[in-house]
């Protein structure tokens, strides 16, 4: 497997992002991810999706480190700092899923609060429901888990067939059409600093292809059984959706007649965000998800 590293330097001086980096190494990739607040505090796991990479979460995770939790923010491997495979064969969904439990496993998180957007959900929840005993709680933010057994809907199929033909994939520009607030062009360059070139852009160019679609898709049969674990789930489940994204919409509300733990939650429509809605609405998010744990932190 070839592998391509984003040089550190690239990372200085993010508007917003002074966190330390920090380091895994998870069947021979170097992972990174955020660490911030005491390392004995409860752990809130914020997992991003495509195209972006930890720097979404920069405004969320002073806030949680302030509430006295530890904010944890890992970089998906091809994405923000985290070692790069160049061939877009080398990114399965399967192999998502295993590269991010090795980053559980070489933390040994234990009683997690798991926040996830985009796949960052589609991921995170295949290991809520793999490793139950290592989480406390899930905050579900415009995410799914699709089996292929239902239609994805328009908005992601022109999503889809848009990441497959644009001839440059401008990771930045994407995320700016991804969110209803104007972001400043220094904003929208930092989620283009970890693509020096397009051939570090394997991992986002394959990504709108392992979302199953179709029941016989090969992460379909995972996801269902990731399912059956959800829909016994009886551990506090939170919907933090936004009120302008087209490509999750009304996911939140499966999620919450499904998963026992999500019934007399506060769920929440952020108002006046799109599908990056920590980017629209951040310090709001962050706040939910506090609260979110205070309230059920005896549960």
């Amino acid at each position: 497997m070839e592998i391509l590293r984003t040089a550190d330097e690239r990372f200085g001086n993010l508007p917003g992002y002074s966190f330390e980096p920090h380091y895994v190494e998870v069947d021979g990739l170097r992972i990174h991810y955020v660490d911030e607040g005491s390392r004995e505090a409860g752990p809130v796991l914020m997992m991003h999706g495509e195209p972006s990479w930890s720097y979404l979460y920069r405004k969320m995770i002073p806030i949680i480190t302030a509430a006295g939790y530890r904010a944890i923010a890992p970089d998906l491997v091809g994405f923000g700092r985290s070692d790069k495979p160049a061939q877009r064969e080398d990114y399965t969904y399967q192999r998502h899923v295993d590269w991010m439990r090795g980053v559980l496993e070489a933390l040994d998180l234990k009683g997690i609060t798991l926040v996830g957007q985009d796949w960052g959900g589609l991921i995170g929840l295949r290991l809520a429901a793999e490793h139950e005993e290592r989480f406390a709680r899930v905050v579900a933010a415009n995410t799914g888990l699709p089996t292929g057994d239902i239609t994805m809907g328009e908005a992601f199929l022109r999503w889809q067939r848009y990441s497959q033909s644009v001839p440059v994939f401008h990771a930045g520009g994407i995320v700016k059409g991804g969110c209803v607030s104007e972001l400043p062009p220094e904003v929208i360059a930092a989620y283009d600093v970890p693509f020096l070139d397009d051939s570090y852009k394997a991992g986002a160019r394959q990504f709108p292809l392992l979302v199953p679609t179709t029941p016989d898709d090969p992460a379909a049969a995972p996801n269902r059984k990731a399912w059956k674990v959800l829909s016994r789930w009886e551990k506090p489940f939170l919907t933090a959706f936004s009120d302008s994204d087209p490509v999750t919409q009304g996911a939140d509300r499966l999620f919450r007649q499904v998963i026992p733990g999500a019934k007399g939650q506060p769920h929440t429509t952020i108002v006046g965000a799109g599908h990056f809605l920590q980017e629209d609405k951040g310090e709001e998010l962050a706040q939910v998800v506090v609260d979110f744990i205070v309230r059920t932190k005896n549960a």
